[in-house]
């Protein structure tokens, strides 16, 4: 593995009257003000200031909290800064000799050090130096989704971010999450396990959104220690645009879906959903859309469910990751409307079902209702953020003090 560069040491510098490694020496001169009339000569001794790790190492790596350090006097004000202007916020101690970054350092970055101080005879100086930290050795990324720039999706679509690994400090990714919408839309970020078992943080509106709605995400990643010493290495960004109300109502009982846009139904299509026994019975709750996937091949075998049933199934719209599509079902053309005869889908003939398909936008919620032996899905299979009402939803932040 390749070993990363050693963050470079500093020495101890003099405020004002030492020129430091990397920057040209500040003027001891008269300085000439504006009437014309020469500065006086600086009072006493200059303050010498010392950068290194808070614990106590003289090389700064990534994840360290730096230190500046005042001898012979003390320190009247410290700024860091990244190349981006982002401040590095700190806190002065030890009767103001000493400041402390109340944040770590980032990975492969360079660091710009003021530090304005006092001399006990009220001779005031500054030091400037920069450091750059080593590149990072462990990476995070992550997923977006929905997962193209400039998407339409439906109203129940949250933002959802997927990481590659486990994110131990929540609140430190939580805090460079920033969402914007163009209309003040009020929402929280919640943080799941998905199915898989991977860390994943969702954004999802107090209701479904306003149609129209224009979403931007900035996520300000890079150099944020994920837990455990991996790192993210960029920053991201996500745009899309809430579309058309739909939504698709199943009723389990009557077995009919009905297609509702903007608050009105405009569509009844009767369906067959799942057998009433403990293994093939439909999921109730909330499922936005979460692709449409066309032709695929179903086998109950990658489900759990045996040998019952390895076909090819067209107009396939995913609902759960467990398995639950809505999709043409010509094998139970005869059961549709009047038996509930699946394994566990919502199964529609083969016009209707082409017709739903065309019509549907991935974030459409189907809200699926009735008797169900198995009840709710569980909030991991799919996208359950709408399975919980909204005050529980907040809690699920990791800003949240109930969290």
């Amino acid at each position: 593995m390749r070993q990363p560069p050693s963050a470079r040491p500093f020495r101890r510098v003099r405020s004002r009257y030492v020129a430091l490694a990397l920057m040209p020496l500040v003027s001891v001169g008269a300085l000439t003000a504006c009437g014309g009339i020469a500065a006086s000569a600086p009072k006493g001794p200059p303050v010498q200031v010392d950068l290194g790790a808070a614990s106590g190492t003289r090389a700064v790596q990534a994840g360290d909290r730096l230190m500046v350090t005042a001898h012979g006097g003390v320190l009247t004000e410290v700024t860091v800064a990244d190349p981006k202007g982002r401040q590095l916020a700190g806190t002065l101690g030890a009767g103001g000799t000493v400041w402390t970054s109340r944040a770590k350092t980032a990975p492969d970055t360079k660091y710009s050090v003021l530090a304005r101080t006092k001399n006990a005879q009220g001779g005031t100086g500054e030091a400037k130096e920069s450091l750059t930290t080593a590149a990072a050795d462990l990476l995070n990324k992550l997923v977006l989704s929905p997962g193209s720039q400039g998407a339409t999706v439906g109203v129940a679509q949250p933002i959802m971010i997927t990481f590659d690994f486990p994110v131990t400090d929540r609140a430190a990714v939580e805090r460079r999450l920033k969402v914007t919408t163009d209309n003040g839309t009020t929402g929280s970020w919640g943080w799941v396990k998905d199915y898989s078992g991977k860390d994943r943080v969702d954004w999802r509106p107090e209701t479904y959104w306003k149609p129209g709605t224009e979403v931007g995400l900035r996520a300000e990643l890079n150099g944020v220690d994920s837990g455990g010493g991996r790192y993210f290495g960029k920053d991201y960004d996500l745009h899309f645009t809430i579309g058309r109300s739909q939504v698709i109502k199943v009723d389990l009982d009557r077995r009919y879906l009905s297609f509702v846009e903007d608050g009105e139904e405009t569509r009844r299509i009767p369906v067959s959903t799942g057998r009433p026994d403990g293994d093939h019975a439909t999921w109730t709750g909330t499922f936005p859309l979460m692709a449409k996937e066309g032709t695929i091949d179903m086998n109950s075998e990658t489900v759990g469910l045996g040998d019952s049933y390895h076909r090819t199934v067209r107009d396939a719209m995913k609902l759960t990751d467990s398995g639950t599509y809505a999709h043409a079902a010509p094998w139970n053309a005869d059961k549709v409307g009047r038996v509930n005869a699946s394994a566990g889908c919502i199964g529609l003939t083969d016009a209707d079902a082409d017709w739903l398909y065309g019509k549907v936008q991935v974030g459409d919620p189907f809200e699926v209702t009735g008797s169900s032996v198995r009840g709710e899905a569980d909030r991991n299979n799919g996208i359950g953020d709408w399975a919980v009402d909204w005050s529980r939803w907040q809690k699920y932040s990791a800003l949240s003090s109930n969290s």
